[in-house]
């Protein structure tokens, strides 16, 4: 049923600063707007990561009734090669902690932040990512 993340939508009050924000922290800027055409963004999306999954970042204004603006949420954890390191850049970005640093078992070291609009971003080191992504290399040829 579940074949793999699709996006993750984030929602902010001040828009053009979360795009700012994730534009530092990605070292990219989104790929797609709406509205767009000279209006004001309502919506940016970025493409990361080695299966191009969809951040996206939405207007607060278009947030579900119940939606919470104090960090809550399922905590969708990213690949990373190396969490205390992208914990850091994170803190240094101004997000705040959320989860500590943990180690879950051999290859599964994890953290999570609030972001400065209140949204929880997982990182985890997880091998068994890594092991999924090398055997896909391997069969596939090399993963863009």
């Amino acid at each position: 049923m579940l074949r793999g993340l699709a996006t993750v939508n984030f929602f902010a009050d001040d828009l053009e600063a979360a795009r700012k924000w994730y534009a530092e922290l990605l070292e990219t800027e989104p790929y797609f707007e709406r509205p767009g055409n000279g209006q004001p963004a309502a919506y940016y999306e970025f493409r990361i990561g080695d299966h191009q999954a969809e951040l996206g970042l939405i207007d607060r204004r278009y947030a579900p009734p119940q939606a919470s603006t104090a960090p809550a949420g399922a905590i969708v954890h990213w690949h990373v090669d190396d969490v205390r390191a992208a914990l850091d850049r994170l803190l240094a970005l101004g997000a705040t902690p959320h989860t500590p640093l943990t180690e879950y078992g051999p290859g599964f070291i994890a953290a999570s932040v609030a972001d400065p609009f209140g949204n929880v971003l997982g990182i985890m080191y997880n091998q068994h990512y890594l092991d999924v992504l090398g055997r896909r290399h391997t069969f596939e040829g090399p993963v863009r």
